[in-house]
């Protein structure tokens, strides 16, 4: 009798837990969308351009980035007197980094076009994920930084697993954090974002984000972005090829 009641017990807590947990991990992410202006709102965005300051340990460091969606991702920072050049494109990407004695538009490794490539998706890897070879769960929340937020992992197509922290009340991406193995490595990477405004063209976009990456942490606020500005194919194109 007293393992009976202990299961009944056990069961109506768990029912009680998942009907306070509430939603799904689709039901999140649709509203996430919502919050976003919509479906219909995020596949209109063709072109991202946007005008940054990077903050680089304490130094600043103008930016620069150009996302034609689903062909091409190019950053341009300018830092102690030199450009460094990031392209990342469907099959390939190409870098110039004169301050690791890299002066000419070179090939990047293989490893670090499938991390890039993540970036060529202008309505985020959310969105109609599923339509894009993608899985989701949702693991539940977490506390961060004083809010409630839902933790949804994401599953890539190639294998990037994707987590995201999306804040209960706003449904706005709070933090996000990529991981993937290059070569019997473990890579992962963080973006925490901040400063959501509604663009002059109508779109939520948040305007400061801080990256980690191995080794290195730094912060982007964005000045300027533009969406569905026309950006020319070409600029994607490898000098010298």
């Amino acid at each position: 009798m007293k393992i009976s009641h202990l299961v009944l017990l056990t069961s109506i807590t768990a029912m009680g837990f998942i009907n306070a947990s509430g939603q799904t991990a689709d039901e999140i992410i649709n509203k996430w969308t919502d919050a976003m202006g919509g479906k219909d709102k995020l596949s209109s965005i063709k072109t991202v351009y946007t005008e940054d300051e990077l903050n680089i340990m304490n130094n600043p460091a103008p930016h620069k980035s150009y996302l034609l969606n689903g062909k091409g991702f190019k950053s341009e920072t300018e830092f102690n007197g030199q450009k460094i050049i990031d392209c990342y494109l469907v099959d390939s990407g190409w870098s110039i980094n004169p301050l690791a004695g890299v002066n000419t538009a070179t090939k990047m490794p293989a490893t670090q076009v499938k991390f890039g490539q993540v970036q060529l998706d202008a309505t985020g890897t959310l969105c109609n994920y599923a339509a894009k070879g993608s899985k989701t769960i949702l693991l539940g929340k977490e506390n961060l930084n004083g809010a409630t937020s839902y933790k949804l992992q994401l599953t890539t197509a190639n294998a990037i697993e994707v987590n995201f922290f999306i804040d209960s009340a706003t449904y706005y991406i709070l933090k996000e954090v990529t991981k993937m193995n290059a070569d019997g490595q473990d890579i992962e990477i963080t973006t925490v974002y901040s400063d959501y405004k509604k663009t002059s063209d109508g779109f939520i976009m948040p305007f400061s984000q801080e990256i980690t990456l191995p080794g290195i942490t730094f912060t982007i606020n964005s000045k300027k972005i533009d969406v569905n500005k026309e950006i020319d194919p070409a600029i994607f194109e490898k000098p010298g090829s």
